[in-house]
């Protein structure tokens, strides 16, 4: 059960850092805000490369399951 729970926790924090990064970079450009908010999504789009690497499963697998999460959401 803890195995699972923190697999789940890293595939939400993964999440937030993607989603998080991607956002503030897009309103740094689009909505002419200050350059740190551009720093702070790609600092946050770094730390999802790290993070999506502590999964204890498989990354192959978790990645497929993230990415098909994502695309029925749409």
């Amino acid at each position: 059960m803890a195995e699972t729970t923190k697999a789940i926790l890293i595939f939400i924090l993964a999440g937030l850092c993607e989603i998080g990064g991607g956002y503030l970079v897009w309103i740094w450009l689009k909505a002419d805000k200050s350059i740190c908010y551009g720093m702070l999504g790609v600092l946050l789009l770094a730390l999802y490369g790290v993070v999506a690497t502590l999964q204890p499963a498989g990354f192959g697998r978790v990645y497929a399951t993230y990415g098909a999460f994502l695309s029925s959401c749409h």
